[in-house]
């Protein structure tokens, strides 16, 4: 691959991360203000409003999936393609979650979600209830969203390198301004 394929292939790829980085934090602040009623409060360890474990999440579905999903699997005549697309999607997002929750314990010395007063779930960092709604997320990323932000991506022609510049200056500052604990 040329670079310059290359370096426009990151680009894009960075994109769809941030998409799915803001996505996550609107999907988090959603059920903190309107379904739990909590109040607001910016989800996350980073300043801006994105998660970057939801970007990483859906680039893997989308990365590690989108192959799966156009290759029928059939038990008779109905194609079950979509259920185990479905069970890869909530494996993978929980294996995420896990090692997200492993990863910001070892850096911060705890992780930013606790689901123990969930029925079923394992050491607060993981729950059924999570995984199966990142399941339908998943099916709706790559089912539903993944298209419609290539074909966003795609008609930002030109303009897409100035757009990735300036979002990927904001989310390096924000990583810096928390590694040197200012914010």
């Amino acid at each position: 691959m040329a670079k310059k394929d290359w370096i426009a292939g990151f680009q894009t790829w960075f994109l769809y991360f941030w998409a799915y980085c803001v996505l996550g934090w609107c999907y988090e602040v959603f059920l903190e203000v309107v379904v739990y009623r909590w109040g607001f409060s910016n989800r996350g360890f980073l300043w801006g409003p994105y998660l970057p474990v939801y970007g990483v999440g859906a680039l893997l579905i989308v990365g590690c999936l989108r192959g799966l999903k156009t290759r029928p699997l059939r038990i008779g005549r109905v194609n079950v393609m979509p259920v185990v697309v479905f069970a890869a999607i909530v494996a993978l997002t929980t294996a995420v979650e896990l090692i997200t929750s492993y990863l910001l314990e070892w850096t911060t010395g705890g992780w930013l979600w606790d689901y123990t007063r969930y029925t079923i779930q394992w050491q607060g960092r993981i729950c059924l209830s999570a995984s199966l709604r990142f399941g339908v997320g998943g099916m709706i990323i790559l089912y539903l969203l993944q298209p419609l932000l290539e074909k966003g991506v795609g008609r930002l022609g030109a303009r897409r390198r100035i757009v990735f510049a300036v979002l990927f200056a904001v989310f390096a500052a924000d990583w810096v301004w928390h590694i040197l604990g200012i914010g």
